[in-house]
């Protein structure tokens, strides 16, 4: 007799510290001195089978000049390979009992965790610019939490059933959906890069992911790690090419079931109106998931501790040199407060120092490419030139080696200027001084200025402000933290996802975004069939 199989329970990973003397650290800098050296082939992973193209290099954001690895271009008749693959393997692979499925991304969640720890850190650190700590708390410590809680979260909701009774028993089937799922992954996270495209394999779909030129490095690690956990052939298939490629022929397809994003408000936006435009052509509709953009604030009412909100500013705004969907990007000071707050940010900014991620004291990297440099460096200059704006601290940018801004505060007279609306995506913090008195209506401001709604805090400590806070913006973050920065969502302790422009707030890392890549079946068996076609009333 087949037995009711339990799922490990998950726990976060703990994260590693890399400080001096220390092994962890020890071999992470032995692996990136040895992958400095590396330039690697990257290329497209179709049916498991290694696909050459023409090639595209990468370099490291810190040092452009640095060849890292050199990307096989799939482009549309890759794209068009990848769909053939993931559609011939969509039977075998949703007919595998989950536990064996789930097995396959526990194992992988192994591997990242012990043998290829320092690898995806090191990759993570080289091409996207991440500092050891930025690259641990993701690449290792988060990617690894999907894997688990991901498993853990489907088969609680396989428990979920509906009721029957002595005479009904009623089923819910959790099929996958019926075609092949799209998932396009960001430069940013590398956890993000391995959940979007394993989220939705895990419940039995079939997936075509097409990962962020810039994060190609550490996504491969990716590929390989669930290569070797026993993933089958065909099951993910990673086409690497240019955005427009892959969708012109993935988004026009009859068996598109879904897509799974993360990137800008204006991609997601290109690719629902695309759905729209080919509904005709689709067998069902697909699910569209997608998390985007972000404007996010800082809130501090006149009773914050100064110390915990200059602490929650500064690393809510320039960690990951701001590229994050959630880094705080607009902050709202009581006037009385910005004198005092003024001398700590700016001696605590200063002091910061931004370079090379492999060297450990450093705060910050390179932003990730020059598009981003140039567009952030515009913003600053931006504040440069405006009678109604003054550079606080930072404000100055170099490209000779890489791609290098410092960290820039931006003081503002006008609460609803350029950069306290638009997403900038570099470390860029724009700060408006508000009168003490005017709590109230500064609250609808936070509300109403910008088109996002991802991530906000407040710092308080008097629990009506909190409280009020609460519910006026109460629709303005989808993550709302409450006396700490608005960025490092947790996988089973904070789903992440926000509304309006910034997505549609399916929340990963939650059981939520798992039913999103289920297509359910109800099974109605009766034990009493009638036997009779009139009814008692009729007598």
């Amino acid at each position: 007799m087949d037995g009711i199989i339990q799922t490990p329970n998950p726990v976060n990973e703990p994260a590693f510290d890399y400080a001096p003397g220390t092994a962890t650290r020890h071999t992470l800098q032995a692996t990136l001195a040895a992958m400095r050296e590396e330039t690697r082939d990257l290329p497209s992973i179709i049916d498991g089978q290694e696909i050459t193209g023409p090639v595209i290099d990468v370099r490291s954001p810190h040092d452009h000049h640095r060849i890292i690895a050199r990307t096989h271009q799939a482009g549309e008749s890759g794209t068009s390979l990848a769909i053939v693959a993931a559609m011939r393997a969509r039977h075998d692979w949703a007919a595998l009992p989950f536990e064996q499925r789930a097995a396959v991304f526990l194992r992988a969640a192994e591997l990242f965790a012990g043998p290829y720890r320092a690898r995806i850190n090191a990759t993570t650190m080289l091409g996207q610019g991440k500092t050891a700590h930025q690259a641990e708390i993701d690449s290792a410590c988060e990617l690894i939490d999907f894997l688990r809680f991901n498993v853990h979260y489907a088969r609680k909701l396989q428990f979920d059933q509906p009721i029957s009774t002595h005479e009904i028993w009623n089923q819910v089937e959790h099929r996958p959906l019926d075609g092949f799922v799209l998932a396009i992954t960001p430069f940013n996270f590398t956890a993000i890069a391995g959940n979007l495209p394993t989220a939705p394999a895990l419940l039995g779909n079939t997936v075509v992911w097409k990962p962020a030129s810039s994060a190609a490095l550490s996504n491969q690690v990716i590929m390989d790690v669930l290569r070797e956990a026993g993933l089958p052939n065909g099951v993910i298939n990673l086409v690497h090419g240019t955005g427009p490629e892959i969708s012109n022929v993935a988004m026009m397809h009859p068996d598109l079931a879904g897509v799974h994003f993360t990137g800008s408000t204006q991609v997601f936006k290109s690719l629902w109106s695309m759905v729209g435009q080919n509904i005709n052509t689709y067998k069902s509709y697909p699910r569209l998931v997608g998390e985007t953009g972000g404007k996010d604030f800082i809130v501090a009412h006149p009773s914050a501790d100064i110390q915990a909100l200059a602490v929650g500013l500064i690393r809510g705004a320039f960690e990951y040199q701001g590229q994050k969907c959630s880094a705080a990007s607009r902050a709202y000071i009581p006037e009385s407060m910005w004198p005092e707050l003024s001398e700590r940010l700016i001696a605590e900014v200063s002091a910061l120092k931004v370079g090379d991620t492999s060297d450990f004291s450093n705060f910050m990297g390179a932003v990730i490419d020059e598009r981003a440099y140039r567009k952030i460096a515009a913003y600053i200059d931006l504040a440069k030139e405006d009678s109604s704006t003054t550079i606080v601290t930072g404000g100055t940018y170099d490209d000779s080696t890489g791609y290098f801004i410092q960290p820039t505060i931006v003081l503002t007279t006008d609460p609803k200027h350029r950069l306290m609306r638009e997403e900038i995506f570099g470390p860029v913090l724009t700060i408006y001084c508000y009168p003490d008195a005017q709590y109230t209506e500064m609250l609808k401001l936070v509300d109403e200025t910008a088109p996002y709604a991802l991530t906000g805090s407040i710092f308080a400590r008097d629990r009506y402000a909190i409280l009020q806070a609460s519910n006026v913006l109460r629709f303005a973050a989808g993550n709302f933290y409450i006396n700490d920065k608005c960025t490092g969502a947790v996988v089973g302790q904070q789903p992440f996802g926000g509304g309006r422009a910034s997505g549609t707030n399916d929340k990963a890392g939650s059981p939520l975004n798992l039913l999103r890549w289920i297509n359910m079946r109800t099974v109605k068996e009766n034990l009493k069939p009638p036997l009779a076609v009139g009814y008692p009333y009729m007598l």
